[in-house]
């Protein structure tokens, strides 16, 4: 990815973000989070925990600051995200905060992120 591409898409809305995730979440069928002696979490004005994931490492490691700071970029499986991760959040109350950035995230909803990223592998 260039840096042109990297530029455009973190100006993007989050609801394209998300969008952009689900595809090259797809397309490498890995996923990308922050971790740091366990792995980086948010909370919603609700009080939720949300975690913050990202479709590769370059936009991983571009928000590893602020509350983050000191956080590594660390890949996972997809089989192992749609197999434990996502049941594990689901059963814990856990959302998702789908690429996040420093101006919004698309928090999602574990069984809408499950069912997307289902459908767009069903593509390849």
């Amino acid at each position: 990815m260039n840096h042109h591409e990297f530029e455009a898409v973190i100006k993007q809305p989050a609801a394209i973000r998300y969008e952009y995730f689900i595809k090259k979440a797809a397309d490498y069928e890995e996923i990308w989070g922050l971790y740091n002696d366990g792995w980086a979490t948010a909370e919603d004005d609700m009080g939720n925990v949300l975690i913050p994931f990202y479709p590769n490492e370059k936009f991983a490691e571009t928000f590893a600051k602020n509350e983050w700071e000191g956080f590594k970029a660390k890949k996972i499986e997809m089989d192992d995200f749609l197999e434990k991760w996502l049941p594990g959040m689901k059963s814990d109350g856990i959302k998702s905060s789908i690429f996040p950035t420093d101006t919004d995230s698309a928090v999602m909803n574990v069984d809408i992120l499950l069912k997307d990223l289902k459908a767009e592998l069903e593509n390849y």
